[in-house]
């Protein structure tokens, strides 16, 4: 997921990317300590994207406060 998707997305729409991402962030971890995560890198890509809609959505609530 790259930024240029993310930042034309409303506030509810990457409130729930973000409860969709930690969700599958917890279940992967849970499979990565039960040894049946085929590619760890899996979890770091989810945390970048976590963070690229933590990152979109404070950048919205910044305008949306400007206005």
């Amino acid at each position: 997921m790259k930024f240029e998707e993310i930042k034309d997305l409303t506030s509810t729409e990457l409130r729930k990317r973000m409860v969709t991402l930690r969700e599958e962030l917890f279940e992967a971890r849970m499979k990565h300590t039960l040894g049946q995560l085929g590619n760890p890198i899996e979890i770091r890509g989810k945390r970048k994207d976590m963070a690229r809609l933590k990152t979109a959505l404070q950048a919205k609530l910044g305008q949306q406060k400007k206005q």
